[in-house]
């Protein structure tokens, strides 16, 4: 059997005392001490760098960047016993379009119009989703009525669209 340990190298560091301070009052989920902070905020930082290169890391990364936002949801929810599909689509286009954007580095124009499909063909998935919500009286979201008041515009100009095409 191979063992697959990772060694533990020692790191010192002198920083400014208001860093310090922030640190050791930072809440970092599976991090007590100070160096336990450091080695995740590490991590983090090394998914960020090398999301950078691959949408898949970078997909994990910006999940990371709303965890806070998704776990505070998790608990609005089980006090609520009410679950927002809206803002979860809004939150998932976000970090896929963000993973989309940051992994890519176009060489040329095909690479450049391959990411503009990916990124217009992401955002007319969202507009999808949004008009499915708005089909019903009631969004399935916090707010039930917040995809009908946006939703006027967008419509509007569908209809336009559909009506200078013939269609």
């Amino acid at each position: 059997m191979v063992s697959t340990a990772v060694s533990m190298e020692p790191l010192s560091a002198r920083i400014p005392s208001d860093l310090y301070l922030w640190l050791a009052q930072l809440q970092v989920e599976g991090a007590t001490t100070n160096s336990d902070k450091l080695r995740v905020l590490l991590g983090q930082l090394k998914r960020q760098h090398d999301g950078a290169f691959d949408f898949v890391a970078a997909h994990a990364w910006s999940r990371d960047l709303v965890g806070r936002l998704r776990d505070a949801l998790v608990r609005v929810e089980g006090t609520a016993g009410r679950h927002s599909e809206v803002l979860n689509a809004v939150l998932d286009h976000l970090a896929t379009s963000l993973a989309l954007a940051i992994s890519q580095t176009p060489a040329n124009e095909q690479q450049a119009a391959q990411l503009e499909d990916a990124l217009v063909r992401r955002a007319f998935a969202l507009a999808e989703a949004l008009l499915r919500q708005g089909l019903t009286d009631e969004a399935a979201a916090y707010d039930p009525g917040v995809v009908k008041r946006h939703m006027a515009a967008t419509i509007q100009l569908a209809s336009t669209l559909q009506t200078l095409k013939g269609t």
